[in-house]
């Protein structure tokens, strides 16, 4: 396939083929249509020949070539698999295009300071796990790293210290940025308000721009309540201190933390989830403890 993408690449060698598609020619006739010299249009018919789209055979004193549709055939299928994957609904490019538009019409919203204060977004999960199971996943830096930055990105640092005033740093690389030799792609900064271990959870975090600043603050509140089948977590967002240059990051808050809570809720219904600690630091249930934990983790 890459030899006859190679082929097909050249303009001169992609007219050749299209008047080998109307019918087989001799090199000299090819040459004359193609408005060419005759050696270099038989060097481009050799490259085509052994890409395998076309084929010839020596008829008296005149070679003459023939375009081989199989080889087409097989690379339009592929490029319509390629096609179909890209277009799927609900699929990566489903959401791209989704975050664009979003992306648009908050950047024509956002004309001053404190525009989008006062937003909020709410989110509601049906989790397959005790609240005991889920609280580790949300205030543990290993179970967190697993689930809390949306698709296409992983964690690079983490800091989430569960106690009233404790710090939190989260910051998020590129997935494919295995030896972290990228820029960052966003970091954020914050603290906690309220620890009720197993019920409650509230905290503030603020992304922070390319020069340092926040670029808002979100207030997260997390609720969970326990149900027959596991625990119902209610999350709601409540933006202020909103820059102008905040436009981004808030049209992706829909979309990112619902894609991060689905990959919680993945995590916890395949009931393979960690319950190993020994890479990250015990929860004390006494919100007035100290708790530091910074853990690097790849997910």
């Amino acid at each position: 396939m890459d030899a006859l993408l190679a082929a097909l690449a050249d303009p001169a060698r992609w007219k050749l083929v299209g008047l080998l598609a109307e019918q087989p020619r001799s090199v000299g006739v090819l040459a004359q249509l193609a408005a060419a010299r005759q050696p270099q249009t038989t060097k481009h018919l050799q490259t085509l020949e052994r890409a395998g789209v076309v084929t010839s055979q020596r008829t008296g004193r005149r070679r003459v070539y023939a375009l081989r549709p199989g080889p087409l055939r097989e690379l339009a299928a592929a490029l319509g698999r390629l096609a179909d994957a890209a277009e799927q609904v609900g699929g990566p490019g489903t959401t791209y295009d989704r975050y664009g538009l979003t992306m648009n019409a908050e950047r024509l919203a956002a004309t001053a300071a404190g525009w989008a204060d006062g937003r909020s977004f709410r989110f509601h999960r049906a989790l397959t796990a005790r609240p005991e199971t889920v609280w580790r996943h949300l205030t543990e830096a290993g179970p967190l790293a697993d689930w809390w930055t949306p698709d296409g990105l992983r964690v690079s640092e983490l800091v989430f210290e569960p106690r009233r005033g404790g710090r939190i740093v989260q910051e998020y690389r590129d997935a494919e940025d295995a030896d972290d030799s990228e820029i960052v792609v966003g970091r954020a900064e914050g603290a906690v308000e309220e620890v009720r271990p197993g019920e409650h959870l509230a905290y503030r975090l603020s992304p922070l721009l390319p020069d340092g600043r926040p670029a808002f603050t979100a207030h997260v509140d997390m609720s969970l309540r326990p149900t027959e089948t596991g625990t119902d977590l209610d999350v709601h967002w409540l933006i202020t201190d909103s820059t102008v240059e905040s436009a981004d990051f808030i049209a992706g808050i829909e979309i990112g933390f619902g894609q991060s809570l689905d990959r919680l809720a993945a995590i916890l219904a395949d009931g393979t989830h960690s319950t190993d600690d020994t890479d990250t630091a015990q929860s004390d249930t006494d919100t007035d403890t100290d708790h530091t934990d910074n853990t690097r983790s790849t997910p």
